[in-house]
Order: structure tokens, then C-alpha cells, then sequence
């Protein structure tokens, strides 16, 4: 099994970026995929994350600024980013969750892509 992250990159701050994960080696339909970043210095913080059946939960610091979508048929997640800050600079990491509903918690995913780096200048 094997997640694979791209779409990171330097944007100015106020830019957008789409993210995208696609799983292969087995499908994830019925199971939770999420976002997670880390920041330089900094633990791995929840980002976003989207059940089987498509319900979506966000951290409280990116609410209305980022959007969470899956397409099952390609067993990609993505993740929209608009109105990115400074403070969005991280290693964005996705993974797919042990179970349909997932968890905002690190522990509760059980595969984890190598992550993409995402650079906002100010």
C-alpha cells in the first residue's frame, strides 16, 4: 500500500494550492482519509479529514480556507488550500484512516504518504 502526496510548492501568501493523494496497492472507499502537517520545529497537527460517506471536518485554523474532496473511482483525496498565510508553511502529510470515520488524531491512521512541501512567502 502506498500514499503518494504531491501538489506542494512556494506560493505567495493570499495564493492557492491544490494537494492531491493517491492510494494504490488497495482502496480506501470505506475508510477515512486525512490531511496533517508539520511545521518546522513543531508537532504534527491535524488538518482536515473526510469519512467514507463524504462528512468533513476541519481544524479550527484553516476552517474556511480549505476545502477536503475524495474520488473514489481514482482513490485520490485532495486538499484545496485558498488564502494561504506564512504561518501555512509546513510538510503536509495525507493519510488513510483504520476505520470509516477516522480520527483528528494522528494515531488513528494507519498509513501515511511521505508528505509534500508547502512554502508561503509573505
Amino acid at each position: 500500500v502506498q500514499l503518494q502526496a504531491s501538489g506542494g510548492g512556494l506560493v505567495q501568501a493570499g495564493g492557492s494550492l491544490r494537494l492531491s493523494c493517491a492510494a494504490s496497492g488497495r482502496t480506501f472507499s470505506n475508510n477515512a482519509m486525512g490531511w496533517f502537517r508539520q511545521a518546522p520545529g513543531k508537532e504534527r497537527e491535524f488538518v482536515a479529514k473526510i469519512n467514507w460517506g463524504g462528512g468533513k471536518t476541519y481544524a479550527e485554523f484553516v476552517q474556511g480556507r480549505v476545502a477536503i474532496s475524495r474520488d473514489n473511482a481514482k482513490n485520490t483525496v485532495y486538499l484545496q488550500m485558498n488564502s494561504l498565510k506564512a504561518e501555512d508553511t509546513a510538510v503536509y502529510y495525507c493519510a488513510a484512516s483504520r476505520g470509516s470515520y477516522g480520527s483528528t488524531l494522528s494515531y488513528g491512521y494507519n498509513y501515511w504518504g511521505q508528505g509534500t512541501l508547502v512554502t508561503v512567502s509573505s
